[in-house]
């Protein structure tokens, strides 16, 4: 992991490939054959192009900072190299460079099955244990398994968020590159997590990957993905569209931590669709972001499906953090259970958007929702949207929600165990935040904390 603030690393490089000419229809078709795609992609795209044109935000979503957006102005398409590599020594010197401050190659040799790590619109480099390939499981970028797997691909690609979904999946659908590809299938359970790391470097951008996970019968995977960009002055734009099928008893574990510098909006897309007896997670940590619009959702869809999400935002000076969870329980028997920590300081904002859905004529669903915020200073501030639409009556849901400051009591006790202010402040903070910290594998929870203390300094230390 980083042991610098990846916020202000930065890569000079020569690009392969750059497309600047706007939202339109030459410049789908310029990319669709840039990637040497078939008809049907290049088709999808310029449907989804005229979508994003057509389809206006829900008033909701029409957040004031997203005037400053110029979605017309952003690079649609930046190609660092010609094609992915599998041995990290053919990555360019410069941006490798970039990855190995940021930690990749030591936590690949420590403790991963496979990674990914994605540079402005493409992967770069991507590698799995030979283990992992002898039982049949597949995690390369999305543009190498449209090729490589069409049938596959073609099948699963898009059945979870479709174009029309909403705005920012249409754009994503129109100009998506990278992302990645896993297929688990059926039985194999996999002993090493897989990651992928995805960084903006360009100033203007649009990061638009596509991340699409399939995990067969009885089988099992932990993905962990993280997100950076430095600081620019100019805004960029982060808007993914991760889609999760968990088939008949699978697992699956979607770990993310996004420390995004304050120029990007960060604006995702991410839903799972669990099958008979499977359970889905989602391990989500957003710090950094100009704005942030983000809500994991599981779709139950089949009998005893089970579906948690577990959160974090943080939020400081000239950040909003709109984050939350969305479950929908399609079938009987039915288990969620959504869980929210935010931290405000500096006049930072965090909302909490959510969504429990029990569908008519459905019996012994639960769900519980648990929401509490942590507010640093009297300056910042803390929202609750939760929603609930209970269709049915042999149901068992529930919601709390709690709002607390960090008390002077609590910092003159722990400075009188010999403590500074800051470390008071906190050793408070990260104890505020360990349910989601012990969800994360040690190096990733120490890094959090670190640059959670690194984005509050001056509040935490």
């Amino acid at each position: 992991m980083t042991k610098t603030d990846p916020w202000q690393i930065t890569t000079k490089y020569q690009a392969h490939r750059k497309l600047t000419s706007g939202l339109n229809s030459e410049t789908v078709i310029k990319l669709s054959s840039e990637k040497k795609e078939p008809e049907w992609m290049k088709r999808f795209r310029l449907a989804a192009l005229d979508i994003y044109h057509r389809k206006e935000l829900p008033d909701w979503a029409k957040q004031p900072e997203l005037a400053e957006l110029r979605t017309d102005r952003l690079t649609d398409y930046l190609a660092a190299t010609q094609q992915p590599v599998d041995t990290w020594d053919k990555v360019p010197l410069e941006i490798k460079d970039t990855f190995e401050r940021l930690g990749i190659p030591q936590a690949e040799r420590q403790f991963l099955g496979g990674v990914s790590a994605q540079f402005e619109s493409t992967v770069i480099y991507g590698q799995l244990r030979d283990q992992l390939k002898k039982k049949g499981v597949i995690f390369c970028d999305t543009d190498t398994a449209l090729k490589k797997y069409p049938d596959l691909f073609k099948k699963y690609f898009a059945t979870i968020v479709p174009a029309s979904d909403n705005k920012f999946a249409a754009l994503n659908s129109a100009l998506w590159s990278g992302g990645s590809f896993i297929y688990v299938p059926q039985g194999v359970k996999l002993e090493w997590p897989l990651q992928a790391y995805f960084r903006i470097n360009a100033p203007q951008m649009g990061q638009f990957e596509r991340t699409l996970i399939i995990a067969d019968e009885e089988s099992e995977v932990n993905y962990i993905e993280g997100c950076t960009a430095p600081v620019y002055r100019r805004q960029s734009l982060h808007a993914a569209v991760v889609e999760i099928i968990a088939l008949p008893g699978a697992h699956v574990r979607y770990t993310t931590i996004q420390n995004w510098s304050k120029n990007i909006f960060n604006l995702v897309t991410k839903r799972a669709v669990a099958k008979k007896n499977a359970y889905v997670e989602w391990i989500d940590g957003n710090l950094g972001s100009k704005l942030t619009m983000k809500y994991p959702s599981v779709y139950l869809t089949e009998p005893g499906a089970r579906g948690d999400i577990l959160s974090i935002a943080v939020a400081s000076s000239g950040q909003k953090q709109d984050s939350g969870g969305k479950v929908l329980h399609l079938a009987d028997r039915t288990r969620s259970l959504i869980r929210a920590k935010s931290i405000s300081e500096s006049g930072g904002i965090t909302n909490y958007r959510g969504l429990v859905f029990i569908a008519p004529g459905h019996s012994h669903c639960q769900s519980r929702v648990e929401c509490d915020a942590l507010l640093v200073d009297d300056s910042s501030v803390s929202n609750t949207y939760p929603e609930m639409k209970i269709q049915s009556d042999q149901v068992s849901v529930e919601h709390e929600a709690s709002i607390s400051r960090i008390e002077d009591q609590q910092c003159l006790f722990l400075r009188s165990r010999g403590l500074t202010e800051n470390e008071a402040r906190a050793l408070i903070v990260n104890g505020f935040l360990s349910p989601f910290t012990k969800e994360l594998p040690m190096e990733y929870a120490v890094e959090l904390n670190r640059l959670i203390n690194m984005q509050m300094e001056g509040s935490v230390g």
